[in-house]
This record gives structure tokens, sequence and C-alpha cells, in this order.
């Protein structure tokens, strides 16, 4: 089934009760493992419920972070028996700034100047080409609601915007360094790294 998708997309099967199957994706992690019951509320249930396909947003009070599912059910000798779900990442809907907090009060970025995004110090950093500030969300929720034609998680501190990278260099272990066009050096690391090479072509 993993062939069917790329891997923006997390992949589950569910029996009637609970999921059976999961794996899941760099853009998009329900954490779901299987023995897990279906909660109601989620597509899968839903699907289940009214034994058609489903297809719909559900926002994070079920799984801590918002999605995008499609779940198609499927049968045995007539019977409803589970269904099948697709798990795509919920992107930004409507919005291109991120509004950070900044020593006298908020100040909204626009995506486009962002450069790249830091988690240090319990605390998400956003730094652009001519502003910093803060933001109460985590890299994770940063991964779901930013852009991903432009947007890359690189490592488990950083998210990059793309078009802000000046140059990407070897690093040891299979890893890479890249130089931001401001200065900057961030390093993708080795979990991330066929990843960010397969998005970015070479």
């Amino acid at each position: 089934m993993g062939e069917l998708f790329s891997d923006e997309v997390s992949i589950a099967v569910a029996n009637t009760t609970e999921y059976i199957y999961y794996r899941s994706s760099k853009r998009i992690d329900l954490k779901i493992s299987s023995g897990d019951p279906i909660k109601e509320g989620t597509t899968a249930y839903k699907a289940i419920e009214t034994k058609q396909k489903t297809s719909e947003f559900i926002n994070r009070s079920i799984f801590g972070v918002p999605y995008h599912g499609m779940a198609v059910p499927y049968f045995e000798g007539g019977e409803i028996a589970g269904c099948v779900l697709a798990i795509y990442p919920a992107f930004t809907d409507g919005k291109s700034v991120v509004t950070v907090k900044t020593d006298d009060g908020w100040r909204p970025i626009p995506f486009h100047d962002v450069q790249y995004l830091e988690a240090k110090d319990r605390k998400t950093h956003v730094i652009s080409t001519e502003h910093y500030g803060t933001h109460k969300n985590t890299l994770q929720e940063f991964e779901y609601l930013l852009p991903r034609d432009s947007f890359v998680r690189c490592h488990r501190s950083f998210i990059v915007n793309v078009h802000h990278i000046e140059e990407i260099f070897p690093d040891t272990h299979s890893t890479l360094l890249l130089l931001m066009k401001d200065g900057s050096k961030i390093h993708v690391s080795q979990s991330y790294s066929s990843y960010f090479r397969k998005l970015l072509g070479f």
C-alpha cells in the first residue's frame, strides 16, 4: 500500500473497532498504534458508521494535530469489515502570515519573508529577513500549517524556507549543511536527510 501513496501521506487500515496497520509520514503523524480503538468523530469512525467513502478536515481536538482524512470502507460477505485511510496534512487555509510575539507586541510576518523556524528553550523562534519573534505553536504544528511548497522540516529543531537557502553542502554521516541567505548555518539531520533530498530533487 505504501507504494500507492507519496511520503507526504500517512496510511492506516482499521477493522470495525480498532486500527490494525499504520504507516506515518514525515509530514503528518497521528501517533496511531496497531490495536488503538477507533475514536468517535474521526474519519475512520464516520466511514464505518455511514458505510461510505468519507473525506473531510478533522481539527486538533482528537489527535492533537489537525489533518485531512480520506477513508474508504471495505466489506466481507456483504458486511462492513473496516476501512482504509489516507491521512494528509492540514495546510493553511487562507492565511499568508505568521504573527509573532515581539518585545513590544505582535508582528505579522508574510510567509515568503520567513527564513526558518527554530525550537529552542521551549519556544518556537521565527526568523525572517528583517524581524524576529516567538510563537506558541510547536514545530510539529507549524509543519501542518505552513505551505509545503516552501517550508521543509530538516531537523527536530528546524523548519526552513527553501527559498532562503543560499547553498547546500555535504556534511558528515550522510547529512547536509544549509547556508541560509542571512549567513546562518543549519544542519539537516540524518533522519531527515533522504526526505529533504527527495523533496528538493537532488
